[in-house]
């Protein structure tokens, strides 16, 4: 006969937020335009700048003169494209990012709006709230992105609904496909700026896919109320005792 047991448990109201649901044929049509909006960045970093050789190698030049030939050939490299300014690459910088968006309140547009016989100044990519973050989930451990979810409803907190920041995780290995677009070693996560050039396809379809976060416990904490503390008793199965090896 099975022996069972009461194991009472706590229930939190700040249990983890869940990633926005889509299926692998849309996260497939993002990762396509998403890598080709990214492409001419690849293009321009492996055709005009030379790649990072590490700290030790700069290091050791620190006190020497430049090298003429380098000298020229980077200034007669042309400007990289205007979409550079609006892609973020990285965890650490998207993450201080998206902290900085939700202390910020709700924009009004009373309050945005340009005085009168003056032209509304036009804020710098640096400043632009973040359409949309993508995040490659696939081959690294969780507490790498887990934070992303809460940030990203956070963030969305000082956006107008209708331009709420979006979170896109792909749950297929991407890393390589995402490296070879953008020229550099190693991707993890892109943050790409409100109005960036070219990309205006995209984040559309990824606003008329992706659903936005709602982080329930934060909805019921603003309002106020006392909750309970929720006690779960919950019936466990009890293993058979072994017998003592004399």
């Amino acid at each position: 006969m099975e022996r069972k047991k009461i194991v009472h448990t706590l229930d939190t109201p700040y249990s983890a937020v869940t990633w926005p649901q889509t299926t692998q044929e849309e996260q497939d049509a993002i990762l396509e335009l998403l890598c080709q909006l990214l492409a001419p960045l690849g293009v321009h970093r492996k055709s005009f700048i030379t790649p990072s050789k590490g700290k030790r190698k700069r290091s050791k030049k620190a006190g020497s003169s430049e090298n003429p030939e380098e000298k020229s050939q980077s200034s007669n490299s042309p400007p990289t494209p205007e979409l550079d300014a609006y892609v973020d690459i990285g965890l650490t910088k998207i993450s201080r990012e998206l902290q900085a968006m939700s202390s910020q309140e709700e924009r009004s547009p009373s309050l945005e709006a340009a005085p009168s016989g003056h032209e509304e100044a036009k804020p710098e990519p640096d400043n632009k709230p973040y359409d949309v973050v993508f995040v490659a989930r696939s081959g690294q451990p969780s507490t790498f992105h887990c934070h992303f979810p809460q940030m990203v409803a956070l963030a969305a907190r000082s956006q107008p609904a209708d331009k709420a920041v979006r979170l896109v995780g792909f749950s297929k290995a991407c890393e390589d496909r995402l490296s070879a677009a953008l020229g550099i070693p190693r991707v993890s996560s892109i943050g790409l700026r409100e109005d960036a050039p070219q990309a205006r396809g995209l984040v559309e379809f990824v606003r008329d896919h992706v659903p936005p976060i709602e982080v329930a416990w934060l909805r019921e904490a603003r309002a106020g109320k006392f909750l309970e503390t929720k006690i779960d008793a919950v019936p466990t199965k009890v293993g058979v005792k072994k017998p003592r090896l004399s």
